[in-house]
């Protein structure tokens, strides 16, 4: 069985611009195709994922896009909300808590309090039943945020355990932080590019989430890989402009071999997609992106 087949919270991040954006797109297609019912989550930021599907984007409520896929972007405002009434239950009750001025002013001190709400409303639909006692959705993943603010990000149950007195505050971090640790719930995709700032900040976010936020790290995917295609022989018969363009090639195959090889140290699958040349991003890159990355979501891949 694959590295992802199981788990049902991806977590996917790496350096900003590595297109970790495209791979939860593509993670989040090939879910759905294998009859996953998946949620795909951005976190507060300008909506990428429904537009690189081609669909409408859907905002801070649940929207559908296709069969089995589903998608939202998760706001601090529209978060707290929706979790304090899971919590509260009763709108009425939610409106003299939070629309009093004075508790408004005190819930400013609660630290990570945007965060925590966020992550809360996502991890609620984790556990989320059907009427049938089925889960609402069999897998979600996560678009995080990068590098640095993912591990903040994540980290966030722990801050409020550490920091905040028992009641009800406290016990949702704790369940929220057993989530995030359990590795047979939970896996994070560390996206890279072969560079070699990404490829640094890639193995230093493994050892940082890992050994830190102590979350499993399921896979990692080396996006914009570029093979070999030239020997020296060939380049010998091309004319001078050509076999230009070709040097050019291979020392660029160099770079991600040399990626390659500094990224199989993570001791988890690595997959690699092709640097896919096309004028702008759209429904048919995130397919092939898709393609590439099927061994990771194939139930009978070794």
């Amino acid at each position: 069985m694959s590295a992802l087949a199981h788990q049902r919270l991806l977590i996917v991040t790496g350096k900003g611009g590595v297109g970790k954006t495209t791979l939860s797109a593509a993670l989040a297609l090939g879910s759905a195709r294998r009859g996953l019912k998946t949620l795909v989550c951005e976190i507060n930021t300008k909506e990428r994922v429904t537009t690189l599907l081609g669909r409408p984007e859907v905002g801070a409520e649940i929207g559908s896009l296709e069969e089995n896929l589903w998608a939202v972007n998760v706001r601090p405002a529209e978060a707290m909300r929706e979790y304090a009434l899971m919590t509260l239950k009763f709108e009425s009750i939610y409106n003299a808590v939070f629309g009093n001025r004075l508790v408004g002013y005190f819930l400013r001190f609660i630290p990570s309090l945007a965060e925590i709400t966020m992550l809360g409303k996502i991890l609620y639909h984790l556990r989320e039943k059907r009427p049938d006692g089925s889960n609402r959705f069999d897998r979600i993943i996560i678009d995080a945020p990068a590098t640095g603010h993912a591990i903040t990000f994540l980290s966030v149950p722990q801050v409020v355990i550490d920091t905040v007195p028992p009641g009800p505050l406290a016990n949702d971090a704790t369940w929220m932080r057993d989530l995030l640790v359990d590795p047979k719930v939970t896996g994070t995709v560390l996206v890279s590019l072969p560079e070699e700032l990404p490829v640094n900040e890639t193995l230093e976010l493994h050892d940082a989430l890992t050994q830190r936020v102590k979350l499993a790290t399921t896979a990692a995917v080396l996006n914009g890989f570029i093979a070999p295609r030239f020997t020296a022989a060939d380049r010998a018969t091309l004319p001078p402009e050509v076999a230009d363009v070709a040097r050019v090639h291979e020392l660029r195959a160099q770079l991600s071999a040399d990626a390659e090889a500094r990224l199989s140290k993570i001791p988890a699958p690595l997959v690699k997609v092709p640097r896919l040349y096309t004028p702008a991003f759209s429904r048919q890159a995130i397919e092939a992106v898709e393609k590439a990355i099927a061994p990771l979501l194939d139930r009978s891949a070794p």
